[in-house]
């Protein structure tokens, strides 16, 4: 629950690098709890507002972070633009999100690895 609090602290921190398990952490929280309120919409037969409330808040974050985890393995904040080609995009996307940091302090900043 750390990692999801530290990235909505960082609301829109586009600059900095983000360890893998902050971004993964993030994503699964987000996953989680998009499940949780899809499931309770469904039960009382909502119309969903309550995801994509919860969707829009959290969207400025989600590119947050995973810019900032794009400058740990040394890439632009651009190519989270891949993700927009439907599958090979999204294949290539979730390969750089899975790649380990660069090893020592690049143009983006410190390796968030060694701060800890």
């Amino acid at each position: 629950m750390n990692w999801y609090i530290e990235v909505l602290k960082k609301y829109a921190v586009f600059s900095g690098r983000a360890r893998r398990t902050e971004y993964w952490m993030f994503f699964l929280f987000n996953f989680v709890i998009a499940f949780v309120l899809g499931f309770i919409e469904g039960i009382f037969k909502g119309p969903g507002v309550l995801f994509w409330l919860y969707s829009l808040a959290i969207l400025v974050p989600g590119i947050a972070v995973a810019i900032r985890r794009l400058h740990d393995t040394g890439r632009s904040g651009w190519w989270i633009l891949i993700s927009l080609i439907p599958v090979i995009g999204t294949i290539v996307f979730i390969v750089f999100m899975a790649q380990d940091s660069q090893p020592n302090e690049n143009q983006y900043g410190p390796n968030p690895k060694a701060a800890v």
